[in-house]
């Protein structure tokens, strides 16, 4: 959907944008207002909303293919998501301690390590269920939420692979080290910010009373539990088949099979592959983690069904967003502050990907390069004239993915997981209103006057 939007001529009337904070609306709302309504009809409700989309695209617009690009991408988008889920799910990690705020904090700064090296949504999948057993009886909210801020998104800033708004600017000519060497303060200080906000309020959460070394050792020894227990030895080669996977884009591959769908080359080998990992995983996966985990289907189904009105009732926010941007008012306004919060700001509530890539064109068009060219692409990343402005649209992306829950895909799988297992999350305005504006907000301003004066 990138070209399309950057390229599309067509602004949605006003009416069409109901259906999607309609749908943001009852997601935020349903849980508290009905929840037994919402927990039995949210999935035809969120499929209802974006099949309606869909038909008013193709009948009343007679524009088949932006439904059929978006649908292509909210497929890979969910096979991607299903197969880490799989990997993830069925992998067994454990350490036989009591959780401890320091314990803690090097499990979330480890987690954001990871989730530059195997993504976000791969480092939360294998670290949530961690986290949880970490802390035992102590779980509270606010853990999970510190987990998506920094595991699930801020962490994610160091490579192409961390985030897809990065992967998209790689795919597009940004180099695969860009990321590391420009965006490593930005990286630093978010996280390091987060984390020490994390261990502050960690520290006034009663946990059991601390044993000596040698009295957790001999209580393990009783219990005849090791420090370290850990199954799923071999799923590190699914997980590195589903992330090779990712980069048979036919964009830039095209000898790859594809299906010829609306004008649409669309590659189905990416797809396969990934679910073959899935299979593969899961059938080789050792019931102990597989029990361990309470392993299930129900959070990915709730995700993928969520995300597919998400993804057709976006088309017409993602559309006007696009115009938006390619006004010329909002084009004399491009310092790195501005596209770093505008970004962000549309990153939280729309898809960050095709906004990282309507600023991106919109920035490279105000400095007569093309999007569509890589060469122009990598131009416009190592001039020193625009790298601030570059560096801005990558940080805001992928940021204030954390700033709701819709801002990344993880997000929403965390907190499904979380709740399986029993953790008391907040709602969708509880999420924003007791931890994002408070916590993660100040952050993004101290972000913002690094990105200004840095």
């Amino acid at each position: 959907m990138v070209l399309a939007l950057l390229l599309s001529s067509q602004v949605p009337a006003w009416p069409l944008l109901l259906p999607f904070f309609g749908l943001l609306g009852l997601i935020a709302t349903g849980p508290l207002l009905f929840p037994h309504f919402w927990e039995k009809w949210y999935a035809h409700v969120a499929v209802g909303l974006g099949l309606l989309m869909l038909a008013y695209y193709g009948l009343a617009y007679h524009d088949w293919h932006t439904p059929a690009e978006t649908l292509a991408e909210y497929f890979s988008f969910v096979v991607l998501l299903t197969a880490l889920f799989v990997v993830g799910g069925t992998l067994y990690f454990n350490l036989n301690v009591p959780g401890t705020p320091r314990r803690n904090v090097l499990l979330l700064a480890g987690g954001a390590v990871l989730a530059s090296v195997v993504g976000t949504t791969g480092a939360s999948l294998m670290l949530i269920r961690p986290l949880i057993r970490l802390n035992d009886q102590r779980i509270r909210p606010y853990h999970i939420v510190f987990f998506i801020f920094i595991v699930s998104n801020a962490g994610g800033l160091l490579t192409p692979l961390g985030d897809p708004p990065l992967f998209i600017g790689y795919l597009r000519g940004v180099p695969f080290f860009w990321t590391t060497k420009h965006l490593l303060v930005p990286w630093l200080l978010s996280n390091g910010l987060l984390l020490l906000l994390f261990w502050l309020k960690d520290r006034r959460n009663p946990y059991p009373v601390r044993l000596s070394r040698n009295e957790q050792r001999r209580a393990r020894s009783a219990k005849g539990l090791p420090l370290f227990d850990f199954s799923g030895r071999y799923h590190w080669c699914w997980l590195l088949l589903v992330l090779g996977a990712v980069f048979l884009d036919p964009a830039r591959l095209p000898w790859l099979p594809y299906l010829p769908v609306v004008g649409l080359k669309i590659s189905f080998v990416r797809e396969i592959i990934q679910l073959a990992a899935a299979w593969g995983c899961y059938r080789t996966a050792h019931h102990k983690a597989v029990a361990a985990n309470h392993f299930n289907f129900a959070p990915i189904l709730e995700v993928a069904f969520l995300f597919f009105g998400i993804f057709l009732t976006m088309m017409p926010a993602l559309q006007t967003a696009a115009h938006l941007a390619a006004d010329p008012a909002v084009a004399s306004q491009l310092t790195p502050a501005s596209l770093y919060w505008l970004t962000g700001v549309l990153s939280a509530f729309l898809d960050n990907a095709p906004t990282y890539a309507s600023f991106l064109g919109l920035s490279l068009a105000g400095h007569e390069l093309n999007f569509a060219h890589p060469a122009e692409v990598q131009q416009f990343a190592e001039a020193a004239a625009t790298l601030p402005l570059l560096r801005a649209i990558s940080s805001g992306a992928v940021l204030f993915g954390a700033l709701t829950y819709i801002g990344n895909g993880p997000n929403f799988l965390v907190r499904a997981i979380a709740e399986k297992e029993g953790v008391p999350m907040p709602s969708f305005f509880g999420y924003i209103g007791r931890y994002a504006l408070p916590y993660l907000l100040p952050v993004l301003g101290i972000v913002s006057g690094w990105l200004l004066w840095g």
